[in-house]
């Protein structure tokens, strides 16, 4: 077995010393650091993502494996940031005001950033006009989360706000949570949406065209 490898079986299995360990002796054996996050730790959550459409990995095992690949990645992004490696793009993520759930909107911002995607996570409770000041320092996509039924409103006022600032064509808007629907999403004016972490990966990269 290859060292990038072990480090995509480790992540699989959410073992996070395991892969701290095994991306610091591949790179101490001379393999690069965009070697390792593409064919360790991206190929490992990409493969997370699958399994959990389709049903063989569920929302517990999924926050070890991405707590695992987190680990990995903080020994690499000095490396990659030293060798100029770009992020697939940016994300602003948050749960909107009223809301304090957040274990969806974690797994999501996780999931993003195994995916390449440099992350901004603003929490929860999160009003509109904070995410318009996240905005206007560039983001490629926003996703926005809501658990309860009385807090989906909140994604409607945070979208107008966003376009009352001038920045709606800026960026590509998801919105996810138990209550949320795509016919929702549509009736607010979003771009898209994701009824779970690996679903949100995908679409935010077909929305960058990635």
């Amino acid at each position: 077995m290859s060292q990038t490898q072990e480090i995509y079986q480790a992540v699989l299995e959410g073992d996070l010393e395991l892969t701290k360990e095994k991306v610091q002796a591949a790179l101490s054996s001379g393999l690069t650091a965009s070697d390792i996050l593409q064919n360790g730790l991206i190929a490992a959550m990409g493969e997370v993502g699958r399994l959990f459409e389709e049903g063989d990995c569920f929302v517990p095992e999924m926050l070890v494996s991405a707590r695992a690949m987190q680990a990995g990645l903080e020994i690499l992004k000095p490396l990659l940031a030293q060798a100029g490696i770009e992020p697939v793009g940016k994300a602003v993520v948050g749960t909107v005001k009223g809301d304090l759930h957040d274990i969806g909107k974690n797994l999501v911002a996780m999931m993003l950033e195994g995916a390449g995607f440099k992350v901004v996570d603003l929490g929860v409770d999160v009003p509109a006009e904070k995410f318009v000041v996240a905005l206007q320092e560039g983001a490629d996509i926003l996703g926005l989360s809501a658990l309860l039924t009385t807090t989906m409103p909140s994604m409607e006022n945070t979208i107008k706000a966003i376009e009352a600032a001038g920045l709606r064509s800026h960026v590509k808007i998801i919105i996810g949570g138990a209550p949320v629907t795509a016919e929702y999403a549509r009736q607010i004016g979003a771009d898209g949406f994701a009824s779970d972490a690996g679903q949100a990966v995908t679409v935010a990269k077909s929305l960058i065209g990635k």
